[in-house]
């Protein structure tokens, strides 16, 4: 199991470490989430930061949903943040802006207002383990372009057209992508992702594991992640080599 580090307290290293291979990195984490979103830009930001330094990383998308039992009509903003979390409108208008600001300093725009609205995401799951099955590169775009859709262009997400045009829109088939939608596939597939990663101790997203072996939780700044990778990447390189 994954175990969390103290990111803020990691100290920088004076030497650039040597990898011969890209970091593993489980990213865990819903489409209707912010601070996904938020941390995947983080995330990707430090990426590109430490390219430089011969520092990279193979994501994988790992289900989690929020609300799996919210029903096929979703809930408005907020209406749910009232009904979870006890927030006034004022609270979720001011949490929204906060939130909005901070996606903007990874490069994410949000457009969220009172009536935008919160959705069952197992089908986009079902897509974006679809899409992993054409690799790493086909799932980024994906997870993307359903981020954009919910949080951006506030399509809904319970409309089985909103998902067919993202898997468009990430340059994968949008009549296969019908397909799986209609024909149920990789339902069970994403059932037991959700339920492996719950096992292993994930009860909050985002959750980025790297290497099967450290946890970053929440939806960091780039600085964080920058420091926290560039650690572990001296770890795993200074790590002996297996037998």
């Amino acid at each position: 199991m994954a175990r969390g580090r103290n990111t803020s307290h990691m100290s920088a290293m004076t030497q650039t470490p040597v990898l011969n291979r890209p970091l593993k990195i489980d990213f865990v984490s819903d489409v209707v989430c912010p601070w996904c979103a938020i941390g995947l830009g983080g995330l990707t930001t430090a990426l590109d930061r430490l390219k430089a330094e011969g520092i990279t990383a193979e994501i994988a998308f790992r289900p989690f949903e929020l609300n799996p039992q919210m029903a096929p009509e979703g809930e408005t903003i907020t209406e749910h943040v009232g009904k979870k979390y006890g927030s006034t409108a004022e609270q979720s208008a001011q949490n929204r802006a906060m939130i909005t600001e901070r996606a903007a300093l990874v490069g994410f725009e949000m457009n969220m207002g009172e009536q935008s609205r919160i959705w069952n995401t197992f089908d986009a799951h079902r897509l974006i383990h679809w899409a992993g099955e054409q690799g790493l590169e086909a799932q980024g775009r994906m997870k993307a372009a359903l981020l954009k859709a919910h949080f951006t262009d506030n399509r809904p997400l319970n409309d089985p057209e909103t998902l067919i045009a993202a898997a468009g829109e990430a340059g994968l088939d949008a009549d296969a992508a019908r397909a799986v939608l209609a024909e149920g596939r990789y339902a069970q597939e994403v059932r037991d992702e959700e339920r492996l990663w719950q096992s292993r101790g994930i009860s909050s997203v985002p959750a980025v594991v790297v290497e099967n072996k450290w946890l970053i939780s929440g939806g960091q700044p780039a600085e964080v992640f920058e420091q926290a990778l560039r650690q572990m990447a001296a770890e795993v390189a200074a790590a002996p080599s297996p037998a």
